[in-house]
């Protein structure tokens, strides 16, 4: 009886079983139905950091939704994969998807936490993590487990153990706005994966089970008790010795994290632009997943100067139209240092320090500077005091704070106690100085561009005071009237159709009849006199406004406006005489890209702020260097002639009228509007650019191998004050920045084409003189030109005709006979 019993129950149990196994084998098969295709992971490109760099390599900044660099597993370094196997799978090339040992223990463990605080431990290995991270959802369900369960066996079978680890390593998020080890190692130590020691692999290691939890600064000392757990792990399995652990575990986290996205200095204008341009040429998501590679034009020290030279020149001219104000006011309690440290300073200006005013006398402020932050983010405790002396700060006497107009005696007239104000060091390094004098951010704006003539690489951008205070970009993205900046084009368009140098066009009143809606338009010179009649050579030297607009008159407005869009300064002008004296809108970029056209002997460029870019596989998808070169591939040297780039740009302009404009503006700096050039000793060309009631001051000019362009102005375009030129404003900039560039170097003459022959005449009849005599320059002739025989002015009989010309009968004498005319 007992064994028939038995006999049932077993029966019963094998009828049990086999059900079971059908039942969960039917829930199985019916999971399996709807599971993922495990073989997208051969098509895995997760988002990847776009990076910019500068023409010497050095890092610029970085764009990414996900910060993310992607490491192949042959360039992780073993100590990573010991630290990653140590806390999460030790068992990884042993098992096939699923660790059944690690398993049993997550059972048993979980079995002993049952009914306490504790979280319930798993057992998912590295595969089963990447079945989940890339092919199924985070819900907590038995059906999701069992689905990354069947998904591991696969992947197992389908991939290797290495190329699994890649992409777990390289999808995983660490916090901070990191996935992937190698962002986590940039984002967390701001270092490379091979340079990490033991105990900083081991933090990156703890955190993937949960950043959060294990935040550097929030949650410090669990982030330490996780790390030394892998510590340990990595000792019972024979990576780490006790020793070398023991020492690890006694260190911090030492968490230096990456600030912001910018990281080369000075760069911030730049990178904006090429980040606007990869945008605008590939899309966003390409910028901000698509892993680009982009080696941009930029040269660092040049961009240092070109930054230098702008600051200098704003704070000097801004300085000279007194103090605005404070920044803000605050309460000076028990603890200043809290109040200030809540305003923005301006991160991009290290030399200048937010400081709050604690008292005032007479004679000086007693000052305490912002703290400085802890890699957490928090204040510093540290409380440091300075002092501004009268003399340091005597131009912030003239008070011009709104409706607050009048002349302070001292320090106290001026500087309140809660006042947060600029300072600057008087004696070196601003965070050991004690002494200061007083700054603000400048009102007035502007900006620097330097260019290669040659190919149009912009070599240095400074697109205004700070890119913190201000993101618009005065260089590419604020178009202003160039004014006489733009003369060089007409006067080029003149060369190139029959006129020389020394032609001469009558300096003197004019009246221009617009038509019934424009009425009538009287142009004048700068300063309002008029000189008679002048040679071309004067009158881009004098920067004649009237000689202008009868030289444009004379050749026709359509002739001028093809040259202007030849030389790129406007896509479309309006061929109006108006615009002769430059009144359309144009950018310094688009002046520096024209100017070099006139550099480099008439050929056309493309300005460039990218010289190649990248994708994530390393394939070039662009490169602005178009020319090409045959032979510079060659295997070995034997004898052969050196490899020429073959140049097959146009040629928008004469190379012979291009040296023609170069020798007149040579003339602006050596005696015309822009003299304060002439202290950098060595050739260079430009021109000084004024627009109505100085609301713009242009410099542009060059050496033979770099075009540099200065404006400045306000972003709202108002009257600057009288004197506030190109040459006053400008040219001063330009000279802070090419002495910088050109320290040490050999001065360069200009290339002289051939076929210009160098005949003297007097510079101001324009008629051929003898060499060394008073007036007489070497002047520049084409083929088949020469210094005329006959003292004519352009334009003179057709305004007598016309009624236009109201000149003095002196003028007319010495224009009829021949004399010169008034100077």
């Amino acid at each position: 009886m007992l064994l028939r019993i038995f006999g049932y129950l077993f029966g019963m149990g094998i009828l049990v079983a086999i059900c079971a196994v059908a039942v969960v084998s039917w829930y199985v098969s019916d999971l399996s139905k709807d599971l993922p295709d495990y073989e997208v992971l051969n098509a895995y490109e997760p988002p990847v950091t776009t990076r910019i760099h500068s023409s010497d390599g050095s890092l610029m900044a970085e764009y990414a939704r996900e910060r993310r660099l992607f490491l192949p597993i042959q360039a992780v370094p073993e100590l990573i994969k010991q630290a990653f196997l140590s806390a999460e799978d030790k068992n990884f090339y042993k098992h096939n998807g699923i660790d059944p040992s690690g398993l049993a223990r997550a059972v048993i463990t979980n079995l002993r936490n049952y009914g306490t605080d504790r979280r319930a431990v798993g057992a998912s290995t590295i595969t089963q993590q990447v079945a989940k991270n890339f092919l199924l959802s985070n819900e907590r369900s038995i059906d999701r487990k069992i689905k990354e369960a069947i998904l591991s066996l696969r992947i197992e079978q389908a991939y290797s153990k290495d190329r699994i680890l890649e992409l777990y390593l390289n999808e995983i998020f660490f916090g901070l706005g990191a996935y992937g080890v190698a962002g986590a190692s940039l984002t967390y130590f701001d270092k490379s994966v091979h340079e990490l020691t033991l105990h900083e692999a081991a933090y990156l290691a703890a955190l993937p089970k949960a950043p959060n939890n294990y935040h550097p600064f929030r949650k410090t000392e669990k982030a330490i008790e996780r790390r030394n757990w892998v510590i340990d792990r990595m000792v019972v399995n024979g990576y780490a010795g006790a020793e070398e652990a023991a020492k690890a575990k006694e260190m911090g986290l030492d968490v230096n994290p990456r600030r912001g996205s910018s990281y080369l200095f000075a760069s911030e204008y730049f990178a904006e632009e090429v980040r606007r341009e990869i945008v605008g040429r590939y899309g966003e998501d390409a910028l901000y997943e698509g892993g680009l590679s982009i080696r941009t034009t930029l040269d660092p020290q040049m961009q240092v100067y070109a930054r230098r030279s702008l600051i200098n020149g704003l704070v000097k001219f801004d300085t000279a139209r007194g103090f605005r104000g404070p920044v803000e006011k605050v309460e000076v309690g028990a603890d200043w240092g809290e109040a200030i440290g809540e305003i923005e300073d301006l991160s991009d200006v290290p030399e200048w320090k937010l400081a709050v005013v604690l008292a005032t006398e007479p004679g000086s402020a007693t000052i305490g500077l912002q703290p400085g932050k802890e890699a957490s983010g928090k204040l510093k405790s540290e409380r440091r005091l300075g002092s501004i002396a009268l003399d340091e700060m005597k131009w912030a006497l003239a008070v011009r704070i709104k409706d607050d107009k009048r002349t302070a005696k001292g320090v106290d007239g001026v500087l309140n106690p809660g006042d947060v104000i600029y300072v600057e060091s008087t004696e070196g390094d601003v965070e050991t100085a004690k002494r200061f004098t007083l700054r603000q951010t400048p009102e007035i704006a502007g900006a620097v561009i330097a260019m290669d003539p040659h190919t149009g690489r912009v070599l240095a951008m400074a697109g205004g005071f700070s890119f913190a205070d201000s993101q618009f970009n005065r260089a590419t993205q604020a178009y202003r009237q160039p004014g006489s900046s733009f003369k060089p084009f007409v006067y080029a368009a003149a060369l190139d159709n029959g006129y020389t140098p020394s032609s001469v066009v009558l300096d003197a009143p004019i009246k221009i009849n617009q038509g019934r809606a424009l009425g009538i338009w009287e142009p004048k010179n700068y300063g309002g006199k008029y000189a008679g009649p002048s040679t071309l050579r004067l009158g881009i030297e004098r920067s004649r406004n009237l000689m202008t607009v009868r030289l444009a008159k004379d050749m026709g407005m359509p002739l001028v406006a093809e040259y202007a869009e030849r030389f790129g300064v406007y896509d479309k002008m309006l061929p109006v005489l108006s615009m002769s004296l430059g009144s359309g809108e144009t950018t310094v970029l688009r002046m520096a890209g024209a100017y070099s056209v006139l550099a480099n002997g008439g050929k056309s460029i493309k300005p460039s702020l990218i010289d190649r870019i990248q994708d994530r596989y390393g394939k070039t998808i662009f490169k602005h260097e178009e020319r090409i070169c045959h032979d510079c591939n060659a295997q070995s040297w034997q004898g052969q002639e050196e490899p020429e780039l073959e140049d097959d740009r146009d040629q928008v302009l004469d190379p012979m009228t291009a040296y023609q404009m170069t020798s007149m503006m040579e003339g602006v700096v050596i005696r015309g509007t822009a003299t304060s050039v002439s202290a950098l000793g060595v050739p260079v060309a430009g021109k000084t650019g004024t627009t109505n009631e100085e609301k713009d001051a242009w410099f542009v000019g060059y050496t033979p191998d770099l075009v540099t362009g200065v404006y400045v102005g306000y972003d709202t375009p108002r009257p600057m004050g009288r004197g506030s030129t190109g040459g006053g404003l400008a040219a001063p900039i330009f000279t802070e920045f090419m002495q910088s560039v050109l320290e040490g170097k050999n001065p360069v003459n200009f290339r002289v084409p051939k076929g210009i022959k160098l005949i003297p005449i007097n510079r101001k009849t324009g008629l051929l003189a003898n060499a060394g005599g008073d007036e007489v320059i070497m002047e520049a002739f084409k083929p088949g030109t020469s210094p005329p025989d006959v003292y004519s002015v352009i334009g003179f009989a057709d305004d007598l005709l016309s009624g236009e010309l109201t000149v003095s009968p002196d003028a007319n004498r010495a224009i009829l006979s021949g004399t010169g005319g008034l100077y």
